[in-house]
């Protein structure tokens, strides 16, 4: 009797043990997203720069200690150079070097284009940021593979125009890499979007992922059905988002 008694001592402070380093860790989803970020490489992009080419435009991110600096730069159908910077200040276009007065809706437009590229080359890293509500869903298979699949809503303070918008993630059990994504968004007429990763590489040891772009024949369906059409093969292509020239530099 004395040694099952002491078995399930043994056992009970075993769970509590297990169930103290899980309070530690926080939350299943933030157990997840932080493992996704340490995984991909990406805890110093807080202090840090990058450049990349995407459809033949150039992109630049510079951030320190909560300061950013995006740009694009494009070649017009004059010839001319476009520069489009983005700050917390908000949004400035140069042309040739000189400023260029845009109306405050292109204006936004420009800004939600800019901010959309680099957003997405750094996911998993701002799934972290203030605005960002996370819930775990549990675990998902998609091609032979079991993911851990957690839901994205935001805040509206803080969370910008696109607030309202729902994003689903998938990150390996295994390893924590982020294969799959799919987000529902309503600006510029709205949409259901699903993203497979391929072409994962590390630059300077952080995972750059490029992605094929998935839709639905019908874009109203629930978000959270949309793996299974991918499983399905019931996806249309609709691009290829490919990321070139990858410079990557950590700030001291």
């Amino acid at each position: 009797m004395k040694k099952y008694l002491i078995i399930l001592l043994l056992f009970f402070f075993a769970v509590l043990a297990c169930q103290k380093n899980s309070q530690n860790q926080g939350p299943m989803e933030q157990q997840v997203v932080d493992k996704a970020i340490a995984f991909h490489g990406m805890e110093q992009l807080n202090n840090s720069s990058f450049s990349l080419t995407f459809r033949e435009m150039d992109y630049t991110y510079t951030m320190r200690d909560g300061r950013y600096k995006y740009t694009r730069t494009q070649t017009d159908s004059l010839g001319r150079e476009v520069v489009d910077i983005l700050t917390n200040e908000g949004h400035l276009r140069l042309t040739n070097g000189d400023t260029t007065e845009v109306t405050e809706e292109k204006s936004a437009a420009y800004s939600r284009s800019v901010n959309s590229v680099i957003y997405f080359f750094r996911l998993p890293f701002g799934l972290n940021d203030d605005a960002v509500i996370k819930s775990y869903q549990g675990t998902t298979d998609i091609k032979g593979k079991t993911y851990h699949e957690v839901r994205i809503t935001f805040k509206q303070e803080g969370g910008g125009e696109d607030f309202d918008d729902v994003f689903l993630y998938w990150f390996d059990t295994e390893d924590y890499r982020m294969d799959y994504m799919a987000y529902l968004y309503h600006t510029d007429g709205g949409g259901l979007r699903f993203r497979e990763a391929i072409n994962q590489r590390r630059v300077e040891g952080v995972l750059v992922q490029d992605y094929i772009n998935y839709k639905p024949a019908d874009e109203s369906i629930d978000i959270n059905t949309i793996d299974e059409l991918f499983e399905a093969g019931e996806l249309e292509e609709l691009s290829r988002i490919i990321n070139e020239q990858v410079q990557i530099r950590f700030n001291p």
